[in-house]
């Protein structure tokens, strides 16, 4: 029961999150859409502080993004179990990072090696052999093979 107290904490503190990061990016893009006159000076300072805001912006959407998956997550049933194998994420973790997909040792992995979330068969099918290729009638000259061997000698 602990667990479940737990992740209703973590949900509060998910919705109170997310409320601040729509409020905050609402005052983001109205301060970028904001346009002031001045001379140059003040043209370049504006324009710095804008591109500072943008990028604050974007960091704030895709924490929202994140948050806002949790969120699903969580009235899905699977929130607080690793997309990676299946186990729960310890609370402790969840606390840190309450948008947390993955456990320590998934997340650990993720960042070693880049393509790790495809080699689990959660990513990109392209490189998936297709089977029926393997029962292809193939023509198969007879000069071919006896290049090749003789570029061995």
């Amino acid at each position: 029961m602990a667990r479940q107290d737990a992740l209703l904490r973590l949900h509060k503190s998910l919705l109170a999150r997310r409320d601040h990061l729509r409020k905050k990016l609402a005052e983001e893009l109205a301060q970028m859409s904001s346009t002031g006159t001045g001379d140059s000076a003040d043209v370049a300072f504006e324009s710095g502080s804008d591109e500072m805001t943008s990028q604050l912006a974007e960091f704030d959407a895709r924490e929202l993004t994140q948050i806002e998956r949790a969120l699903s997550r969580l009235k899905q049933g699977t929130y607080g179990i690793c997309e990676g194998c299946q186990k729960k994420i310890p609370v402790g973790r969840l606390n840190a990072l309450p948008y947390a997909t993955h456990c320590v040792e998934c997340q650990r992995e993720m960042e070693r090696y880049p393509d790790w979330a495809d080699r689990r068969g959660g990513g990109n099918w392209e490189h998936v052999l297709d089977p029926s290729s393997l029962y292809e009638d193939k023509e198969v000259k007879l000069s071919d093979l006896e290049t090749d061997l003789s570029h061995n000698r």
